[in-house]
């Protein structure tokens, strides 16, 4: 796994699923720890238009670019369904924060040639 998050880590562009206004959450946490280390971050929220400046887009096929890694800070039934998009845009880094895998998430990414992180929080890197 720490390969994995290296590469990860060495990536330019996230797009932060379940980002949020809220500063007490991990969303929010995990856009400004991004954007403060220089990551170009592209907030996924279908709840606010904006976030500290930056234009928030509803699903990944929204964004203008293509990002090199999809983090997500949702619950497990929501990674589910956005899994799919990521397969579908092919966009093939995926770190799944604690809290947002399950032992579905994690097998369908294995199962569709996803790489994927999980059980490690991105700030922690």
């Amino acid at each position: 796994m720490q390969d994995l998050i290296k590469e990860f880590i060495a990536q330019k562009k996230f797009a932060v699923i379940g980002a949020t206004d809220n500063p007490a959450k991990y969303g929010n946490q995990i856009f400004k720890n991004l954007k403060k280390r220089g990551y170009e971050v592209y907030p996924v929220s279908a709840r606010i238009k904006e976030l500290e400046g930056v234009k928030c887009y509803t699903c990944l096929s929204d964004i203008p670019v293509k990002v090199d890694v999809v983090d997500f800070v949702v619950p497990p039934e929501v990674t589910c369904n956005f899994l799919k998009e990521c397969k579908k845009l092919g966009l093939t880094r995926i770190w799944l924060q604690p809290g947002s895998e399950n032992q579905d998430a994690i097998k369908y990414c294995y199962e569709n040639g996803l790489k994927v992180v999980h059980d490690v929080c991105v700030m922690m890197n």
